[in-house]
């Protein structure tokens, strides 16, 4: 790893399938963050417990997740790719810090709030302190810079408030990480509620695009895509669901949004959404490919995760022993 570049970091959970704004906003970028930072990214497998998980399915999904790394264009040569529960040190350095975070601190966390509504039958201690186990994903590694939504932001505050105690009674030991907020890009919405977010928890599956879709279920899903009645191709507030989809042209064709609404003048959304099928069909395509021969080639795949969880074992050991020296705990 380059020590003169700075250090970032993301994870992601393998909870069902990844969603074209999931691809479009997340880790597609990573692919450019890998040539200006030394990177870590994970699947984060061990946040997913939270909530109950078939285990064969959470096995599949781990699996499939990975693979899409090196589908979109990581390279295990620029970053550390790892399976979260390959590397047991995040586990160690989470009940360390669970040991320096306030019960009020995480009782104020939203997401806490959300899940514990949404999940009434199973409010487990997991639940409630999984911001220590996020922080120690961002601390074992030292990480200058987390790319977050605005969703995730609170974790980085808590990640940050964890860190200043520490050190604030023993010395300089953890980087305080800052967040990376990605360049505005597009916001993918859903087909069916233009007005929302693209979310693989949409009771309508017809919203959302999963990256594994087939060629004829993108097409089917463009031409159900909701419209309004008077068929003029052109970005505007009051035109949410052609908004969306000039939106998701535009990502896939590399176009403008002028050169898209030129593009459609006078042809009509008869037109326009097979259009936008056949573009993100052929954007995702190589993407598919890639993953499918990946998850069929297992040697590989399972070379490429435990060459990940060598690398980052090698550096999460570095600061759960420095932290262990600082705590006073015998040396192993």
């Amino acid at each position: 790893m380059n020590e003169a570049k700075q250090r970032i970091l993301s994870g992601v959970q393998p909870s069902g399938n990844l969603h074209l704004g999931n691809y479009i906003g997340a880790i597609r970028n990573w692919v450019n963050l890998q040539e200006e930072y030394d990177s870590f990214f994970f699947v984060a497998d061990e946040h997913s417990i939270t909530v109950r998980q078939n285990p064969a399915e959470l096995r599949k999904s781990c699996l499939t997740l990975f693979a899409q790394f090196f589908a979109a264009g990581l390279d295990p040569e620029k970053s550390t790719l790892f399976i979260q529960s390959h590397v047991p040190q995040h586990a160690e350095l989470a009940w360390i810090l669970n040991c320096y975070t306030m019960f009020g601190e995480l009782s104020r966390m939203t997401q806490f709030k959300d899940k514990s509504q949404k999940y009434a039958e199973n409010i487990n201690a997991g639940l409630f302190t999984y911001p220590a186990l996020m922080a120690a994903d961002i601390l074992i590694y030292g990480a200058h810079r987390v790319p977050v939504g605005h969703d995730q932001k609170q974790h980085i505050e808590i990640a940050r408030d964890i860190a200043e105690r520490f050190n604030g009674i023993y010395g300089d030991v953890f980087q305080v990480p800052e967040p990376y907020i990605p360049p505005m890009g597009a916001r993918i919405m859903s087909l069916t509620e233009p007005t929302k977010k693209m979310s693989k928890s949409d009771e309508n599956q017809n919203g959302c695009i999963y990256v594994m879709d087939s060629p004829d279920e993108i097409m089917r899903k463009c031409k159900k895509a909701v419209t309004d009645s008077d068929a003029e191709v052109r970005k505007s507030e009051d035109k949410p669901g052609v908004s969306n989809l000039i939106d998701i042209y535009c990502v896939a064709t590399g176009k403008t949004v002028a050169e898209v609404e030129r593009e459609f003048d006078g042809l009509g959304y008869g037109a326009f959404k097979p259009a936008v099928g056949e573009a993100v069909t052929e954007m995702l395509r190589p993407f598919r490919e890639k993953t499918l021969a990946l998850l069929n080639d297992k040697a590989q795949l399972e070379a490429y995760y435990r060459q990940g969880a060598e690398q980052a074992q090698t550096a999460a050991y570095k600061m759960l022993r420095k932290v262990q020296k600082k705590l006073g705990f015998v040396a192993r």
